[in-house]
């Protein structure tokens, strides 16, 4: 852990450990087996060690090992308790899964579960195994695993390339991250090939196509070089974050990865040492990073200087590299320790000018390469010869950019003036103080002059005070007076004295200056990014989020900032008023392929404006645009890096606020639709009854003595059908009411297709009236697995809309296929309507006329997907090509093969 400027260790980063050890206390712990491919041995190893653990007295239990029939394998399992499998139900029939909920209540030491990568059974609670064993890691259980190089979500395109095959089962590499332990298995091809050949990976037909196809020698040769790799970057991970754990400013580099760490500074070439460093990692394929010290003097160069700086920082950065702005007084310290931090065993210089190089020699302290090579011996220095040419400033930028070293000319000559008048004024104060006080007083108000300009007007202004506090006392205080002669030598120690004090003190508090600068920005940044955080967690609306993230942002990098958010269709909405230079396609552009564009980016760099996509951890929820007071501070990692933890704390807030906007959608959803239903079955059972003895009455009435006249007779014919389709109305709304309480049970069983269609024509008939209804049947139709009673309410809903919306003749068809049984209804009227194609036709309340004399409520349809669906099944609807025409609705079941009739002897 760093230590803090006083030795002490930083309070926040020791907090921060703290919780960091307390979760990894109340979390289990993850070993994970790691290998190139199937058969180099993870699951004997894994086996082998948990004998060993069991051995030693650990509560020890296999959740699911696969042996694939390996017999070596299988005696590995020895006298290891196993959880038993849950059969899991799958379409006809049921499949072994690992059991979840009882490795949580058996809560063992450590847990065996193998194929990390594996696809759970639909039904299961999660998709995928790598979940399961997340959700056991956090109650607690120590988990061990396996998983093979080509099931990592990152390398899977890599192996694909390679081998051919395509694995569709993967992992996040987060979870290869968190892993606790990774433990590496490794075999030579040639002996997985011969593993392979004896049976010991698959059975032996499996191990011929295998070996003709995935494991060839030259795929193993490359899954073994990816994994190498792979777990060589898990274990450089591990290395850095020890030296962090362990105090990396005083712990020498260990040059076990070849990181590079190249410094850049002021003098031109820096970007022709970027380029040669970006060479030599390529050709050492290591890590490198790039740093820049920012010392007091070097904040004083001009504009244009600082802005060639952040220009090889960004070349550096689009070359690949990883670029740091540091801060300090000396550049071999703060380059030292950043390579002790993140190993870096070979550090890139650029050569310095050779008249520079033998000034500083000569005159000043060695040169940059010789203080680090003393004090520290263990790193690699490379000196990068000076080229002939230097990156030149984007020409985009230099739009953007103010010069400001000609403004800040006034004030220095101002500062300078002052430091003079204070010299003047400190000798007329003292003047009329020769009678009353001695030399040696009167020395201390000019020593008091020199500190006050030091404090005020820095380094600069107080050398220049100490030399005119020395020379005004010579001329003006020393005897002979007003002369620069010196009568007395001791007062020669006096003006040493004097102007060692007056430069001691300017360089102290002007490092001083400098390092109050950086911190209160530093602090400035931090509080920014706590107050915006405090701010969006109380935020319950996407505007409220908008005008905090603006308000952040302006107040951090001044100009113009405006947040665009993305609407319900994904669509990024326009500002009210556009202000100068803002261009929405731009903007559109970033939230489309969520990149940067605009200013200080390489797409659309001519706009003033700065477009950032808001990235939140499911999509891009909207664009931040900003126009900043300073164009250069874009090229500051820093600044950058500011810019980008505000744009994703908005972009967070955004997406929790979407979804808390979802959920009280789907809460008001759920409530309505409970109330709905309760409202249609409370109706339809109060209606029914009263139906029901109208429909008795009014057949009644029709069949009493002495017979109705004519009218009579056809009023009451007519109040029948009229409470006959009321009648079916009511039960369309009790049934939908049913189906969307979830209270429908199968009662399936094995029915005859022929009888299920007869009788649904049969009980449709009132409807069909006098309507031909074509049936056509595959011959040697089998018996079909279903609620005959469910299905037949299909078929009539089916055929009451052809008859309602369709045109005579009505035809009925049904085949099976090797896995489903179909069944089409067809008319041959107008077709679907085509605002209604798709699954929009089987909604609730839906109706092919809006407004019609055509009776109905729209039900029929919905309550037939529903019935459907309940076994598993399709139904769709599409309109006749021509130049045949009409409506065609499909309903697919699965099936399976009928049992066989036992018909005795």
């Amino acid at each position: 852990m760093p230590p803090t400027p006083d030795g002490r260790p930083d309070p926040d980063q020791l907090l921060d450990q703290l919780r960091d050890e307390q979760a990894r206390a109340s979390r289990g712990r993850l070993r994970l087996y790691f290998g190139a491919s199937a058969g180099v041995g993870k699951t004997c190893a894994m086996l082998t060690a948990a004998q060993r653990e069991r051995a030693a007295g650990r509560d020890v239990l296999i959740g699911v090992v696969e042996t694939h029939g390996r017999a070596d394998t299988q005696a590995l399992l020895g006298d290891l308790p196993q959880l038993p499998q849950k059969a899991v139900p799958y379409r006809d029939r049921s499949l072994p899964e690992f059991d979840l909920d009882a490795a949580l209540a058996r809560h063992p030491e450590v847990l065996l579960v193998d194929e990390l990568a594996h696809t759970n059974v639909d039904g299961s609670r999660h998709p995928k195994r790598w979940q399961d064993v997340l959700e056991l890691l956090e109650a607690g259980i120590e988990v061990w695993t396996a998983l093979n190089v080509q099931h990592l979500e990152s390398l899977n395109g890599t192996v694909g390339a390679i081998t051919g095959v395509r694995v569709q089962e993967t992992v996040p590499d987060t979870v290869l991250d968190r892993a606790d332990e990774i433990i590496l298995i490794d075999v030579s091809p040639d002996e997985l090939l011969a593993r392979l050949k004896a049976g010991k990976v698959y059975r032996p037909a499996q191990a011929e196509r295998a070996a003709q196809n995935f494991f060839r020698k030259g795929n193993l040769v490359a899954l073994r070089e990816i994994a190498l790799r792979r777990t060589a970057e898990r274990v450089e991970d591990d290395v850095r974050l020890y030296r962090v754990e362990q105090s990396p400013g005083a712990t020498p580099v260990w040059n076990t990865s070849g990181a590079l760490l190249v410094g850049v500074g002021e003098q031109p070439g820096a970007e022709h040492t970027v380029r040669t460093a970006a060479r030599l990692a390529g050709q050492l394929n290591a890590r490198w990073l790039v740093a820049y010290v920012e010392t007091p003097r070097l904040q004083r160069l001009p504009s244009a200087e600082r802005d060639r700086i952040l220009a090889v920082l960004q070349l550096a950065e689009e070359m690949g590299a990883i670029p740091s702005v540091l801060t300090g007084d000396d550049i071999a310290t703060e380059l030292l320790r950043l390579a002790r931090q993140q190993n870096c065993a070979t550090l890139v210089l650029g050569r310095a000018r050779a008249g520079t190089a033998r000034w500083r020699r000569a005159f000043w302290r060695p040169r940059l390469a010789q203080r680090l090579a003393h004090a520290a011996p263990e790193l690699d220095l490379v000196e990068v010869g000076q080229p002939s040419t230097s990156r030149q400033l984007p020409r985009a930028l230099n739009r953007g950019l103010e010069d400001e070293w000609p403004s800040s000319r006034p004030r220095l000559v101002w500062r300078y003036g002052v430091a003079m008048a204070v010299s003047v004024l400190t000798a007329l104060l003292a003047t009329p103080l020769i009678g009353w006080f001695d030399l040696a007083n009167i020395v201390m108000l000019f020593l008091l002059g020199v500190v006050l300009v030091a404090v005020k007007l820095g380094r600069g202004p107080a050398a220049l005070s100490a030399v005119l506090n020395v020379a005004a006392f010579d001329f003006f205080f020393v005897p002979p007076r007003f002369s620069f002669a010196v009568s007395d030598v001791q007062y020669l120690l006096t003006f040493a004295v004097m102007l060692a004090v007056g430069l001691l003190t300017g360089q102290l508090t002007a490092g001083l200056r400098f390092q109050a600068r950086i911190l209160s920005g530093r602090e400035r940044r931090a509080r920014s990014l706590f107050e915006l955080t405090r701010d969006l967690s109380s935020a319950l609306q996407s505007q409220q989020v908008a005008e905090m993230g603006e308000a952040a942002v302006r107040a951090s990098f001044g100009g113009e900032v405006r947040i665009l958010l993305s609407d319900a269709d994904d669509r990024l909405s326009a500002p009210p008023a556009a202000p100068p230079g803002f261009d929405l396609s731009v903007a559109d552009w970033a939230f489309r392929n969520g990149q940067a564009a605009g200013l200080a980016t390489h797409t659309l760099s001519a706009n003033p404006w700065h477009y950032r996509p808001l990235k939140a951890p499911m999509r891009v929820r909207g664009v931040l645009a900003l126009r900043p007071a300073q164009a250069r501070w874009l090229l500051i990692p820093e600044q950058v890096q500011q810019l980008d933890t505000l744009a994703r704390q908005i972009a967070i807030a955004q997406e929790r606020v979407h979804y808390v906007e979802v959920a009280q959608q789907a809460v008001v959803q759920m409530e309505s639709e409970s109330l709905r239903a309760a409202l249609l079955a409370a109706i339809s059972h109060d209606v029914r009854t009263p139906l029901t003895a109208l429909i008795g009455l009014a057949d009644a009435l029709r069949s009493s003595r002495p017979a109705l006249a004519p009218e009579q007779d056809r009023l009451a014919q007519a109040l029948t059908e009229e409470a006959r389709q009321l009648h079916t109305l009511v039960s369309n709304l009790l049934d939908m009411a049913r189906l969307q309480s979830g209270a429908v049970h199968l009662r399936s069983d094995w029915q005859s297709v022929e009888e299920v269609v007869g009788a649904a024509i049969r009980q449709a008939r009132p409807a069909l009236g006098e309507r031909p209804v074509r049936v056509t049947l595959a011959p040697g139709l089998p018996l079909v697995e279903f609620d005959a009673t469910l299905i037949e309410r299909v078929l009539v809903n089916l055929l009451e809309n052809a008859v309602k919306y369709g045109r005579p003749p009505i035809e009925i068809h049904s085949g099976v296929t090797d896995d489903s049984w179909w069944l089409q209804v067809r008319d041959h009227g107008p077709g679907l309507p085509p605002a209604l194609r798709g699954a929009a036709l089987f909604e609730t309340f839906t109706r092919g006329e809006r407004e019609s004399a055509t009776p109905g409520m729209g039900l029929g349809l919905a309550i037939a997907r529903a019935i459907v669906e309940a076994h598993r099944g399709q139904i769709s609807a599409e309109t006749v090509a021509p130049p045949a025409q009409g409506a065609e609705f499909t309903l697919r079941l699965p099936r399976r093969a009928p049992p066989a009739l036992d018909l005795g002897e």
